[in-house]
């Protein structure tokens, strides 16, 4: 066998190479993508550093065996860590999904593209601290924003969940892209880290689903982000990759995993995506739950003005959108925080039993609470085809929910009916300064009163933040 690898003469599928041509050529100039990525960058680091007060997360973080260091290598916010660039992917990426408080995108496909932070932060950090590549912080937000389009795009129209696949895949095709360019890999070797992506094995959303719902989807999206770094460094040595990834016959992508169907696309890749991302802001749940979660919580305060507790709920009616009742419509027994963030009676009973959901709530203390169960077997979903609709409709996008309750005595609240969550693009007024304090208390999770002071007021001032180096940044954001 010869040492040599031979470059096919087989074209790339179209769809690898109209990846490789956006992260290559595509050049970003909407405002309006650059503020909201600003303001994703910023939430998405506060939601790793809130992770770091569960210890089911933190005993997953560090060296990929204890004791090993990395001279110059990545700083993993809001610990001691420096890690080589893989690790230090799967550390932030395993750390922004903990708790399932970072943004949204809802099409046929459900993910969270600031996943990709993950990668598209260590491989920065690393390449500032080891060559004479110099990333700043808005090189990181654009990388971010092309991220986001790729992951986005791909999710409006191609559903990874209905055969099977987790959302994660195109956490890893996305950030190997970016990556790969960041890295400064040549064309061929783009497409060829690309192929490799799809080409990879992918994950099974079987950890998020009864009867084996589990942890595992608290860091599968860091285990995606640092695959990517892996492949993208595989790339850059020279190694092939399979231009047909995607349609070979029998043995491609489509044929494989995706029931012989090619993907469909609604859009050229742009900057729609992080202009209309979805932010998690009130609540940390599974999001097509936040208002239903938002309605219950304005239900609960007209209960208690009315005298009335949850031990007088009759029942409760969810009117509702179908991925709702696909993903998180549950009865029967949950068995860890990672069941009960994606059991919507959970979601609501909660509210209206304590006035609040945070993510202590889906703790095992908490959860022993027998009203919740209680409750949870009053509750019932239906489908409202026009919220179905809606949610499907690119100019709308929304993500409603109307709750109605019905009392033992035959009193009646509700119908609360909240079409779009506060993070939605449609609420960024209302949105951006709750995100923002959101932003400060996670801060204070971690660092002293003057760290948190020097970290707000770079953060805070776009100008300053974008021209700073991104390893002077996450030198702040580190422990010493």
């Amino acid at each position: 066998m010869s040492s040599d690898v031979a470059k096919s003469s087989q074209p790339y599928d179209q769809e690898i190479i109209d990846i490789v041509d956006y992260v290559s050529e595509f050049q970003i100039s909407s405002p309006v993508a650059y503020e909201t990525a600003w303001n994703c960058f910023l939430d998405t680091l506060g939601c790793g550093l809130e992770a770091l007060e569960y210890q089911a997360c933190t005993k997953l973080l560090g060296p990929v065996v204890e004791g090993l260091t990395v001279p110059n290598g990545v700083k993993v916010p809001g610990t001691k860590y420096v890690l080589d660039p893989v690790q230090g992917a799967f550390n932030i990426g395993a750390m922004i999904r903990w708790l399932d408080f970072n943004d949204t995108w809802l099409a046929a496909e459900w993910g969270h593209p600031s996943d990709n932070l993950g990668a598209i932060l260590a491989t920065a950090d690393w390449l500032t601290r080891t060559t004479d590549k110099k990333f700043t912080v808005k090189d990181v937000l654009t990388a971010m924003i092309k991220a986001h389009e790729i992951q986005g795009c791909i999710a409006l129209e191609n559903s990874f969940n209905k055969v099977g696949l987790d959302h994660v895949v195109l956490v890893k095709v996305a950030s190997t892209a970016v990556v790969a360019q960041m890295m400064g890999l040549t064309r061929d070797q783009i497409l060829a880290a690309v192929s490799l992506a799809w080409v990879d094995g992918q994950s099974l959303r079987t950890y998020r689903h009864f009867p084996n719902a589990g942890s595992r989807k608290s860091w599968a999206a860091g285990d995606a982000t640092s695959r990517a770094v892996r492949l993208a460094l595989i790339a850059k040595t020279g190694e092939m990759g399979y231009p047909s990834a995607l349609t070979a016959k029998t043995w491609g992508f489509y044929d494989v995993s995706f029931k012989g169907n090619a993907f469909k696309f609604q859009r050229p890749y742009g900057s729609y995506v992080m202009e209309n991302v979805l932010f998690k802001i009130s609540f940390p749940a599974e999001f097509h739950s936040q208002t239903a979660v938002e309605a219950a919580m304005t239900l609960y305060h007209q209960m208690v003005a009315a005298g009335k507790t949850a031990a007088d709920i009759a029942k409760v009616t969810i009117r509702t959108h179908e991925a709702c009742i696909r993903i998180i419509d549950k009865k029967g027994p949950l068995n860890n925080p990672a069941d009960r963030d994606h059991c919507i009676q959970y979601m609501v009973a909660v509210p209206l039993i304590f006035g609040r959901l945070t993510a202590r709530d889906y703790e095992e203390d908490i959860a022993a609470d027998s009203r919740i169960d209680s409750l949870r077997e009053k509750i019932i979903c239906v489908e409202d085809a026009v919220f179905t609709a809606d949610y499907h409709d690119p100019n709308k996008r929304s993500i409603a929910n109307a709750l109605t309750i019905e009392c033992q005595d035959g009193t009646v609240f509700g119908e609360e009916v909240v079409e779009y969550p506060i993070g939605h693009a449609r609420r960024r007024t209302d949105g951006i300064p709750l995100l923002i304090e959101k932003f400060k208390i996670n801060l204070a999770r971690i660092y002293d009163k003057p760290t948190q002071e020097k970290i707000l007021a770079l953060s805070l001032d776009y100008e300053k933040l974008a021209d700073t180096p991104v390893n002077v940044f996450t030198d702040m954001l580190a422990l010493s």
